[in-house]
């Protein structure tokens, strides 16, 4: 099985990789690969985010890794909070006070519509790659459930009664933004390997 570095220090986020992904790779952590290091995120926009990433690790380890950046992106904000979606409130990193400004900046508004996006940046033989993966829906005007992270419990994917926040983990991965990126870099890898197969 092919073992690739995920230079996140999410668990969530690595719980949802590797659901996505199932058995075909086995997803680990910087905490898990022994990496203790916090990869600034200073560009405008998520590729360039994750592809930095995905350099360091890459550039501390000498491993194929990958990396991602995901940003909800709103019709009426103008795509607020896009690339700044993790500190939208502030550099804390607070799940909770960036739902309660999203709200409040959307308050009275009839265009909920948003999106989830979720650029991944692979590191394979020294080589950038990369996949998207973007999920469509609205943000609600409260929050709904105690499941998931982030903006979950404030985001209903299109075709879904629920919230991200009131899905298994299973369900959202039906919806998941993170699951289709994560689909693309397996079959891009399988290809890889169909292509130049280990001796």
């Amino acid at each position: 099985m092919t073992r690739l570095i995920f230079a996140t220090n999410n668990p969530h986020k690595v719980e949802e990789i590797q659901a996505a992904i199932g058995s075909t790779l086995e997803v680990i952590s910087l905490k898990q690969a022994g990496i203790e290091v916090e990869i600034p995120e200073p560009y405008d926009t998520l590729q360039e985010n994750a592809a930095e990433k995905a350099r360091v690790i890459y550039q501390l380890t000498g491993s194929d890794c990958f990396s991602e950046d995901t940003g909800l992106e709103t019709e009426a904000l103008a795509g607020a909070p896009g690339v700044h979606s993790a500190r939208y409130a502030g550099q804390e990193r607070s799940f909770e006070a960036n739902m309660e400004k999203l709200l409040a900046e959307l308050e009275g508004k009839t265009n909920r519509k948003a999106r989830f996006r979720t650029v991944i940046s692979l590191m394979l033989g020294g080589r950038p790659y990369f996949f998207e993966g973007i999920c469509e829906g609205q943000i609600l005007t409260r929050p709904r459930g105690d499941k998931g992270f982030g903006y979950d419990p404030v985001f209903q994917p299109l075709g879904s009664p629920l919230s991200f926040a009131q899905m298994s983990l299973e369900e959202k991965n039906r919806f998941s933004h993170r699951r289709k990126a994560a689909e693309q870099l397996v079959a891009f890898l399988r290809q890889q390997q169909s292509t130049h197969p280990q001796p």
